[in-house]
């Protein structure tokens, strides 16, 4: 029997390569081979000699232009879609599939029906994570667990789940998400559960469904032919003789200690409860486990830490699972720096060092630390990535303080997992031929252009653009290696243009010529240009009567060879199309004169973001994707990505007649709670949102400005409120959402954005 255990996003077999040959085609070979794991990213593999790699075509990445950097690390055994991929590899071996994905979900059945465990499988949506760790938590203490890492739920993420299951396994534990129509009943093929958990039925995904009645068929059909199932009360809408309604009156003396009063966390340890009950899971076991059901942290933070630090900030739990997960994040999001790894223990913790040590040391770090509470902090790293991993009672959460670079209280949030959902949303508006560019101008919009230019080249997009050349010279420091188009490339700027090989706009004879005259001193030929059209914005570009010329003066000089030609629209975004419609029919004209007299191809592009939703037929050879990676936008299908934040420093008690801030212009007229918060208008909260016109969101509370705004902080309104020091502050969040704040400051979510402070702290999150 196989023996499981995840390494580098991959997973610890034991099969021969021959059997999987067999399994996956169908063919026989003579290849003695042990596969310990699988894999399906290159860059979480640091031992490959026993690694099985499956090269995955996803929305961005095909996996297969990854194998030789799999290869590099020392991968020998490849599962392709396209033969040939190892023909010039010394020692390579392939295993050739109709779908790489569809072969890995076959691998994962057939580990599934190695193993007779029960088998609990929880949908929704929303609350699985939460139900399958509380769940898990409280059957630790008499079970052995496998269960999917964090949210792996998707159909790659099932597949990984089930090779957890491993011949110790007493219960495991399946989180299953679906996207669309037809999903689940193969997902369940290939779970072939034995228990199952709806946790709740709302909206997401349901614009993929015709009707509410066909989303509900699709999360139900993960159950049928199951003896029960089991469901809250609040799923009114399940009318199925195999469920079994899980009431909110339910369960309340197990619920006595559970920290948490609210609804939703409640409805959620109900269901923990009845299927521990339902699996055989001693009472006193579950009463005492309830006791210790803390809130889930999902996402890893990370953020720039001192002396040029990166940090990732994971100091919720210890379990195994989240080490790995952590521990495969830093080594994918490391950069090339020094990989330095600082594990928190205390009490009864300090027994799982070997276990421990064995995890990391398969990820080989430059260095690896324990550190035991209430010890001095003694680390000094620079330019590395630091991951901090530990349980709240280890206070590690005190080490990730001690690196954090010393920033207000005031940050700004930017949510990953969100920008990734938009990113891939929109790349599947778009024809298999047609590439993305992804804007990064302006620190990409505020959030900080260094680390997304990273985050987007991991994604696999194919340019990145900025307004200046000093903009793209940042992300070349950075290690940023995509093509980067410059829009406003100026003259006195040409010669660092050309030393990070940015690739510029031109939209003039004169600023051509010039640009070919710097290249000629640089000695360098066939350089790339973009050449920017003028349509009816009426800014930069070239109009049709200097086409002629344009195009005489490319030919006779081998310098430069034009890469793209483009223009910009001036109101995609707007319900009449009659305007833009006319650009486009302008640009395509003008492109043609160009492109005609090339004997090379010259890519097109003149979609931005509201454009790709709003004229899809017109999306040429590439796009180019800004604000709405951060899914400011009335789109359903994208994911907030932004979000703004600061804490109470203080609360006052006001009484009448006394006033409040710069000019007194707020005089209290009966006594009153202020609370100080330290945003102001050099962060980017306007002075003039003071008076009450703006506010921020306190425990889902709006909290009106009092008096005017200052430029460090601001006071609000508390009065008959249970708040204290330290609460957060929403500025821009769930409640109030950029447009909203845009609104109010009578302008657009851009400005917004690019006015936050550079001041304001930086806080990447990810799943």
């Amino acid at each position: 029997m196989p023996v499981l255990l995840q390494q580098n996003n991959a997973l610890k077999l034991d099969y021969a390569y021959h059997e999987l040959a067999l399994l996956l085609n169908g063919s026989k070979v003579e290849n003695e081979s042990i596969i310990h794991s699988v894999a399906f990213d290159s860059r979480r593999i640091t031992h490959g000699k026993h690694v099985l790699f499956f090269a995955l075509e996803g929305v961005f990445r095909d996996g297969h232009d990854f194998i030789e950097d799999a290869y590099n690390r020392g991968v020998r055994h490849f599962v392709v879609s396209k033969s040939g991929q190892t023909d010039h590899l010394q020692d390579a071996h392939e295993i050739k599939v109709d779908n790489t994905l569809s072969a890995l979900q076959q691998l994962a059945a057939h580990h599934r029906q190695k193993y007779d465990c029960p088998i609990v499988a929880i949908t929704g949506s929303n609350g699985k994570t939460t139900v399958k760790e509380w769940l898990s938590h409280l059957l630790n203490k008499q079970f052995s667990i496998a269960r999917s890492p964090k949210s792996y739920n998707s159909k790659l993420g099932v597949a990984i789940s089930l090779l957890e299951i491993n011949s110790k396994t007493d219960i495991a534990l399946i989180e299953v998400g679906v996207a669309g129509p037809n999903e689940m009943v193969e997902l369940k093929r290939i779970i072939a559960p034995t228990h199952g958990i709806f946790t709740s039925f709302g909206t997401a995904h349901r614009e993929q469904f015709e009707t509410v009645e066909d989303h509900l068929q699709e999360k139900l059909n993960l159950f049928n032919g199951m003896h029960h199932f089991l469901y809250p009360s609040s799923i009114s809408e399940v009318q199925s003789s195999n469920g079994r309604i899980v009431p909110e009156s339910a369960y309340n003396d197990y619920l006595e200690n559970l920290h948490f009063s609210d609804q939703t966390s409640r409805q959620n340890a109900r269901l923990a409860v009845a299927m521990a009950i339902q699996l055989g899971l001693d009472s006193d076991k579950i009463i005492s486990g309830i006791k210790e059901l803390n809130p889930l942290a999902l996402r890893l933070e990370s953020y720039d830490g001192v002396n040029g630090n990166t940090i990732i900030n994971d100091t919720y739990n210890l379990d195994k699972e989240s080490l790995r997960l952590s521990l495969e994040y830093q080594l994918a999001n490391s950069q090339n720096k020094k990989r330095i790894v600082i594990v928190g223990l205390k009490g009864k913790d300090a027994d799982k060092e070997k276990e421990i040590t064995e995890i990391v040391s398969q990820f080989s770090p430059n260095e690896f630390h324990f550190h035991y509470a209430d010890e001095p902090v003694e680390f000094d790293y620079k330019n590395s990535s630091i991951l901090i991993k530990g349980t709240r009672s280890a206070r590690m959460e005190r080490i990730a303080r001690r690196f954090k670079q010393q920033n207000h209280q005031t940050y700004l949030e930017i949510d990953l997992t969100a920008v990734r959902h938009n990113i891939n949303y929109h790349k599947r508006q778009l024809k298999d031929t047609t590439r993305l560019l992804c804007m990064v101008k302006a620190s990409s919009y505020g959030s900080d252009a260094r680390t997304m230019g990273k985050f987007l080249e991991s994604m696999g997009v194919d340019y990145l653009g900025v307004a200046y050349p000093d903009e793209g010279v940042e992300l070349r420091k950075n290690g940023v290696h995509l093509p980067i188009l410059v829009m406003n490339c100026e003259e006195i700027a040409f010669a660092q243009c050309i030393e990070y090989r940015l690739e510029p706009a031109i939209y003039s004879l004169a600023q051509l010529n010039s640009f070919i005259t710097e290249l000629i001193h640089k000695d360098e030929m066939h350089y790339p240009i973009h050449i920017k059209l003028e349509t009816g914005m009426n800014r930069l570009g070239f109009v049709q009567s200097e086409l002629g010329a344009l195009k005489s003066l490319i030919k006779g000089q081998p310098e430069i060879y034009v890469k793209s030609i483009y223009s910009h629209l001036a109101e995609s975004d707007q319900v009449d199309s009659t305007f833009t419609r006319r650009q486009i029919d302008r640009f395509n004209l003008f492109a043609d004169q160009i492109d005609n007299e090339f004997p090379y191809k010259i890519m097109r592009h003149i979609l931005n973001s509201s454009g790709i939703e709003n004229y899809p037929e017109s999306q040429l050879d590439m796009v180019r994707l800004g604000i709405g990676m951060y899914g400011v936008s009335q789109n359903k299908h994208l994911r907030p990505a932004l979000s703004w934040y600061s804490t109470i420093s203080q609360i006052k008690e006001v009484n009448s007649g006394d006033s409040v801030g710069y000019g007194r212009t707020f005089v209290a007229s009966q006594p009153m709670s202020i609370a100080v918060i330290p945003v102001g208008y050099a962060d980017g909260f306007r002075r003039s949102l003071g008076q009450g016109k703006g506010g921020v969101y306190i425990n889902g509370i709006f909290c009106p400005t009092v008096g005017n705004v200052c430029m460090d902080m601001i006071m609000v309104d508390v009065s008959h409120q249970n708040f204290k020091a330290g609460d957060r502050a929403e500025i821009i969040g769930e409640h109030q959402t950029i447009g909203d704040f845009a609104e109010l400051l009578e302008t657009i979510p851009y400005e917004i954005m690019t006015g936050l402070s550079s001041r304001v702290h930086r806080l990447f999150v990810d799943q």
